[in-house]
């Protein structure tokens, strides 16, 4: 198998192992800290009162796996190459930094702080060496701009789940 085919299964794979840590943790943080979020945060009444519940975790976890998948398929197949599988590995091991911000801002644990140092950052930095090893960077005007559009995925996959879901209480 090649470095760079390593490298971007290993992105699923890492994404796989946080996402655990938020479907077994979400919901009791969202329920906690979702009624604290500014007036002008637009989060339907509901959930900002109630939380989220376990189907739509699942849900919206599921969501942002397919696009997870496409990035690490993109990335085997260019070889590490694919500006979408950059992008993906640049926001990916960047969000882990706010996992970390969000828990000291919260002062407690928020959901994905645990794996946010030990899986996240830790897998984005020795994929970014490897990566680097081969000739390919993260840091780019296509890799940067990728993980710019990456990131209105995860509240749109929180949306669609509530859209998908709505009714179904």
């Amino acid at each position: 198998m090649r470095p760079t085919t390593r490298i971007a299964a290993g992105l699923l794979a890492a994404w796989a192992v946080h996402d655990l840590e938020e479907l077994l943790t979400m919901r009791r943080t969202a329920r906690e800290l979702l009624p604290r979020l500014p007036r002008w945060v637009p989060i339907p009444h509901e959930l900002r009162r109630d939380g989220l519940e376990q189907r739509h975790i699942n849900l919206a976890v599921a969501l942002m796996g397919l696009a997870m998948a496409t990035a690490s398929a993109a990335g085997v197949r260019s070889g590490g190459r694919s500006p979408l599988f950059r992008g993906a590995l640049l926001g990916f091991g960047v969000h882990g930094f706010t996992h970390i911000a969000m828990a000291l801002a919260a002062r407690r644990y928020v959901t994905g702080v645990a794996t946010a140092p030990t899986v996240v950052i830790p897998f984005w930095l020795w994929a970014r060496r490897e990566l680097a090893r081969a000739g390919v960077r993260d840091d780019d005007r296509a890799a940067v701009l990728a993980a710019l559009a990456f990131l209105p995925l995860v509240p749109g996959a929180h949306a669609a789940a509530h859209r998908l879901l709505r009714g179904r209480r």
